[in-house]
């Protein structure tokens, strides 16, 4: 659009638009929830808006309602192509704990490079094919391992809600202000350190060891705990 010195207007730094003259792309669920993603990991939820997203393409943001019936029918595909990416590649293992952890491990991987739009994804239901996939994936590996379905769902349940919550919170954390994270980071080796004994016997004993816990490591620890308590309940064993 041109502004009323008859200058071009400056486009946001990323976005895309379509010049005097060229025809306008044809859009694509993926490209638009590929934008979605983009514009998530730049500016954050507030940023996800059609007019932002039609910019970003190059396209007027009705176009977009061709294919999303609203801003949260949008959402629901974003959070479903984050779970179709974790499964690029992925083939169950012969062992039933195999599959699941690594399944888990790269399903947090994904939401931590998108951790914007993983606080936002990993609190829906989706209905939609990754996750069914997913979900069918879990309850197979599940059977494998003994579990009746009226068995296998409880222990699903708790598995992919350990998994989510984890990952969510992991993905808040991410997105906070850097000042803040380190903050936090430096608590371990500060505030917590300098607890006294004499108060805080339990912490001042522990001290040393909570600054060494390292994020990644101790979701691998939580996740063993997982399976491990899973295994010792399921009737194969």
């Amino acid at each position: 659009m041109a502004s009323r010195t008859g200058k071009q207007a400056a486009s946001r730094p990323g976005e895309r638009t379509a010049g005097p003259g060229r025809p306008r792309p044809s859009l694509s669920p993926r490209s638009i929830v590929d934008a979605c993603l983009e514009l998530l990991d730049a500016d954050g939820a507030d940023a996800l808006t059609f007019r932002r997203i039609g910019a970003r393409l190059g396209a007027d943001p009705t176009a977009l309602y061709r294919h999303f019936r609203n801003k949260d029918d949008l959402l629901l595909a974003v959070a479903d192509r984050l779970l179709e990416v974790s499964l690029e590649g992925f083939e169950p293992a012969e062992d039933w704990r195999e599959t699941l952890r690594g399944l888990f491990l790269r399903v947090r991987t994904v939401y931590l490079s998108h951790p914007r739009a993983a606080v936002l994804a990993t609190v829906r239901i989706t209905r939609r094919p990754a996750e069914m996939r997913v979900i069918e994936m879990i309850l197979a590996a599940l059977a494998r391992a003994g579990f009746p379905p009226e068995q296998a769902v409880p222990h699903y349940r708790a598995l992919v809600d350990f998994m989510l919550s984890w990952s969510c919170m992991d993905a808040t954390y991410a997105s906070l202000d850097p000042a803040a994270r380190a903050g936090d980071e430096s608590a371990w080796t500060g505030a917590y350190a300098a607890v006294p004994a004499a108060t805080h016997p339990h912490i001042a004993a522990a001290a040393p060891y909570l600054a060494e816990v390292e994020d990644d490591a101790n979701f691998h620890f939580a996740l063993d705990l997982m399976l491990t308590a899973i295994a010792a309940h399921a009737p194969s064993s």
